[in-house]
């Protein structure tokens, strides 16, 4: 006779796996999803050095995780950070300058994924231009020294 609790579909043993799988490695406040949004999931690769994307904003929120190496991170408003393999970042999308995103490190590649809702009608990515740098150039954290403008 089998043993619900130790049976799983097909007189398998039920795993308990489960029940210790999961680690939570960010959470935030739920979203409101617009009609009409789209999701996309990508990977980044940056080979060691590399500065990553210029300056520019996403239409909807951006939720990642590195996997290998170290990321430098900066949001308008926010300071510069290092986000390291195993951890994650985020940002609201919109109206906010996402200044850096390149790999931090030297002498590695780094790779991260990235889960991105895009606003319905607008692409994902949208570069920021010199002009409208130096107009919001107030709305950006102080650099670290030794970093450049």
């Amino acid at each position: 006779m089998s043993d619900k609790k130790t049976q799983g579909g097909g007189g398998q043993p039920r795993s308990e796996a489960w029940k210790t799988a999961v680690t939570m490695v960010q959470e935030t406040t739920p979203l409101a999803v617009p009609e009409g949004a789209s999701g996309m999931t990508i990977v980044v690769e940056w080979p060691p050095g590399d500065p990553g994307t210029p300056p520019h904003r996403h239409s909807g929120p951006a939720f990642g995780y590195v996997l290998e190496g170290a990321v430098r991170f900066e949001l308008e408003g926010e300071p510069e950070r290092i986000v390291r393999a195993g951890e994650t970042f985020w940002e609201p999308g919109g109206d906010v300058i996402h200044y850096q995103d390149g790999n931090a490190l030297p002498d590695v590649r780094t790779r991260f994924v990235v889960t991105m809702l895009c606003a319905p009608g607008r692409p994902m990515l949208t570069l920021v231009d010199d002009e409208e740098l130096a107009r919001r150039a107030h709305l950006r954290a102080p650099r670290p020294s030794g970093t450049g403008a």
